[in-house]
């Protein structure tokens, strides 16, 4: 092990006890058995979201409205046209510390890892923020901090119903012949794993709806990589674009060969 005098650190600096400097095959070795438990700690989670996709759900009957940009809006509007819905409560209105500059800021480091919503979107899912501040207020929010997201204003019991009325939490709803359910609900750390596309499909009741998911019968499924696309190119209904189709069947290809090679 190396110290902090060994790593240059100036004096009144806590002893730090490093790893040991080693050679790059000696590296790599210490690497592959470490992806072991990380492969291994991968297909746990695959695993998980599978069951997942397996809850039970629970109906939403009760009306609730909120406040958008352009007015009232119901839980059912939220969806804006999609099946699945991410909820995202963040702390942002008065007694909150910042208002009303600034948001909470564990909500607001939440806001800032938030991957572009058009990948969502072209899964069938929408992601919004909610919270109680005015709606002017939440535009100039936005705008200064350089927020996309969909963000509405909650009026009546919706946070308190759903465990976000003292605490922020990801709820997620699924909407189905004009009714709504509530699938999953997650908060605490829970919260800090989200913010990329995949870690959003992970708690939606389709999944990422690939092929490669173990996911009830009947559940929509695409071949993986094809249905990707720039976040300004999703075009709804459109078959995925030949020439990407081509380049990332021989991406997987390759990366197929490589992995059975490395276990001949």
């Amino acid at each position: 092990m190396t110290t902090s005098d060994e790593n240059g650190l100036k004096n009144g600096q806590p002893t730090m006890h490093t790893p040991p400097v080693v050679s790059a095959q000696t590296w790599e070795e210490a690497r592959q058995q470490l992806l072991v438990k990380e492969k291994a700690h991968t297909r746990a989670r695959d695993a998980l979201a599978a069951e997942r996709r397996r809850m039970p759900w629970m109906a939403v009957d009760a009306a609730y409205a909120f406040d958008g940009p352009v007015g009232k809006v119901s839980l059912l509007d939220l969806f804006d046209g999609r099946r699945q819905l991410i909820v995202y409560r963040a702390f942002f209105e008065p007694g909150v510390f910042g208002w009303p500059d600034h948001a909470c800021r564990g909500c607001s480091m939440v806001a800032d890892q938030v991957a572009h919503v058009a990948h969502l979107n072209a899964r069938d899912t929408t992601l919004v923020f909610v919270s109680r501040a005015p709606q002017a207020d939440i535009a100039q929010l936005k705008a200064r901090m350089g927020w996309e997201i969909p963000w509405f204003t909650l009026t009546d019991t919706f946070d308190a119903d759903f465990g976000v009325d003292e605490w922020h939490g990801t709820n997620v709803f699924f909407r189905d012949n004009g009714r709504v359910f509530r699938t999953y609900f997650l908060n605490n750390r829970g919260d800090e794993q989200m913010g990329s596309t995949w870690n959003y499909l992970d708690i939606t009741p389709l999944g990422r709806q690939e092929l490669w998911e173990d996911s009830p019968d009947g559940y929509p499924q695409t071949p993986p990589y094809k249905w990707w696309n720039w976040h300004d190119s999703y075009v709804a209904g459109a078959a995925p674009d030949k020439k990407w189709v081509e380049i990332s069947d021989a991406g997987e290809a390759a990366f197929r060969n490589q992995q059975a090679s490395t276990k001949s």
